[in-house]
């Protein structure tokens, strides 16, 4: 599973923004055919994204097309539009039932069997941001074609006529129940955009309080946000040696048959043991191990 600390949007009809994406080395690229893009562009759009998808060497960052919500009218043309040249994923915005699920995953699987490709090898992730997306959590995020699941709370706000504020108190609930369901699931969980991309002290605070969650990554919509955020879901040093020595004390104390132990003054037990896991689990996915 592609580890995504920093997902990108970038405009699709934009291809200086898609390049530039791929100079600073962000973990996913993902190029929209949605909100991003202005009504009369959704045609250029498809077409950029094509040709970058044809043309273009993303090197190790994931490249990921969003496409216009099912039921827009638009999707089915996204989707032909971009298929064809193997994205590695398919962002389906605005998904509030498993069926717009399927809808897109027949499609995406009829690609790869036309192709030759494995199934399976184009991922799916779907944003989660509006009401009835959060009530029918359960069944959305049981798809078995799913990667990851995206909380778009900007969205979100507005579908429950929230008042936004700093501290984003008023998404909490839906915040956690993403994270929550996406783990349940064994899926990737990406956290809200910060839409002030100048306040950079927010971007750092809004990402390390995702992580706190159990959130994997977060999306963002500038370049200048790329950084605070994969600091954030990356382990620090000091953050990664504890961990070590926590497992390699757990698996010494295990082959002398004891469970529970004390190190550096706590009591350690198995929930400890894999945080500690977790931790190394992220080092490696960072490329810090």
């Amino acid at each position: 599973m592609h580890a995504r600390r920093a997902l990108l949007y970038m405009p699709g009809d934009d291809r200086h923004k898609i390049e530039k994406a791929i100079s600073i080395g962000v973990d996913c690229i993902c190029m929209d055919m949605e909100d991003g893009v202005a009504q009369n562009r959704k045609a250029e759009a498809r077409a950029s994204i094509a040709a970058a998808l044809r043309e273009l060497d993303f090197g190790r960052a994931e490249k990921l097309a969003r496409i216009n919500r099912v039921g827009s009218g638009l999707e089915a043309d996204d989707l032909a539009a971009v298929l064809p040249f193997r994205p590695d994923g398919i962002v389906i915005p605005k998904i509030e039932s498993a069926e717009q699920i399927q809808w897109a995953a027949e499609r995406i699987e009829a690609a790869e069997l036309a192709n030759g490709w494995p199934v399976n090898s184009i991922r799916i992730i779907v944003d989660v941001e509006t009401a009835r997306g959060i009530l029918n959590l359960k069944e959305i995020a049981a798809h078995p074609r799913l990667d990851a699941l995206i909380f778009g709370g900007e969205d979100f706000a507005v579908s429950i006529g929230a008042t936004r504020t700093p501290d984003a108190w008023e998404l909490f609930y839906a915040r956690s129940a993403v994270v929550t369901h996406a783990k349940a699931f064994g899926l990737q969980a990406i956290d809200m955009v910060t839409t002030d991309f100048r306040d950079l002290a927010r971007v750092r605070r809004e990402a390390e309080f995702g992580a706190q969650l159990g959130y994997t990554g977060k999306q963002t919509i500038h370049p200048a946000q790329v950084g605070p955020v994969q600091e954030a879901f990356t382990p620090s040093d000091e953050a990664i040696a504890r961990a070590q020595r926590l497992v390699e004390a757990f698996e010494a104390h295990q082959k002398d048959g004891r469970g529970a132990f004390a190190l550096d003054g706590e009591m350690i037990d198995l929930p400890l043991v894999r945080a500690a896991q977790g931790v190394l689990e992220r080092a490696r996915a960072a490329g810090k191990l």
